[in-house]
């Protein structure tokens, strides 16, 4: 049976008449009467009586007529929703994304992507960086946003930004009156930062190795928030990506550019390698594009 066929019968079915059907479906009589034989010979067996006065069902044809319907009603509410969601009238997308990115530059972008897709929906996973992978690799998203791995067995990586490790110190700290911290001042005071396994403390660490220093821990956290508030208490300093600028400055800490080393790392998008996108994760994907391509990138402001 084809959808053809079935509108065909059911237009005959509920019309009684040849004629009236061909108007209803905007079809020729030879071009009706071909689908109902169609529907017929696939079938095995007559559905319909036609005389040169009216039209009535088989008892097989008053079988189909109600499976008819709901065929053709599911048919329709099939193509409907998929023409919603090519158009995003409807739709649903997963996203990971790294703390660091998911508390300060993703809700912009959200807003963006909502006023223009108001009835698609948006589900965040904000875990660590190598969790976005992992969730990205297993299908459980369609979109991360995370630090350029390492290795990208499995996935593609789309850069977005170059990203810049900053300093966060306390309003009331001497450093604060610097116009830039070198790490050899910043490494004098209590050392503040994320818990393992967190792609921030494993970029700081190994930067750090590089030029055989090691990272002197005094208190650390699994949030970003938490780091701030304690910076910002006075109990330390800490390090942490520039696009948490904003973050640390709304929790009272200050940040400044860090040198000596520099520590710098792309940020970007992940998807499965050689995976197709929904429409909604092409939309959203474009929209972090165009978002972040016109705010400013990154830096160590006040």
């Amino acid at each position: 049976m084809t959808a053809k066929q079935l509108r065909a019968f059911l237009a005959v079915s509920q019309t009684l008449s040849f004629t009236q059907a061909c108007e209803r479906l905007h079809l020729s009589q030879p071009a009706l009467s071909l689908a109902i034989k169609g529907l017929e010979e696939s079938l095995g067996g007559p559905l319909l009586i036609r005389s040169t006065r009216s039209v009535r069902l088989t008892p097989e044809g008053e079988t189909l007529l109600p499976l008819a319907k709901r065929l053709l009603a599911d048919w329709d509410n099939a193509e409907e929703l998929l023409r919603q969601r090519f158009t995003l009238q409807l739709g649903r997308v997963a996203v990971a994304a790294m703390p660091s990115f998911a508390c300060n530059r993703l809700p912009p972008a959200l807003r963006v992507f909502r006023e223009r897709f108001p009835r698609v929906n948006v589900t965040v996973h904000d875990v660590i960086n190598e969790q976005v992978i992992d969730m990205v690799r297993r299908q459980q998203v369609e979109l991360g946003i995370a630090f350029e791995p390492e290795t990208c067995e499995g996935i593609d990586f789309i850069p977005l930004f170059e990203d810049t490790f900053v300093a966060v110190v306390p309003p009331d700290s001497p450093l604060a009156q610097e116009s830039e911290v070198h790490w050899q001042a910043l490494l004098t005071y209590d050392f503040i930062t994320l818990q393992r396994p967190s792609m921030v403390r494993i970029l700081l660490e190994q930067a750090l190795g590089r030029h055989h220093t090691e990272l002197p821990v005094a208190f650390e956290s699994h949030q970003l928030a938490t780091v701030g508030h304690m910076v910002a208490s006075g109990l330390g300093v800490s390090a942490v990506p520039a696009l948490c600028r904003d973050q640390m400055r709304e929790l009272g800490a200050r940040c400044l550019p860090l040198h000596d080393p520099q520590i710098r790392r792309t940020v970007g998008v992940v998807i499965g390698a050689g995976q197709e996108l929904s429409v909604a994760a092409r939309a959203l994907h474009e929209v972090l594009q165009s978002t972040l391509a016109a705010e400013p990138s990154p830096t160590a402001s006040p």
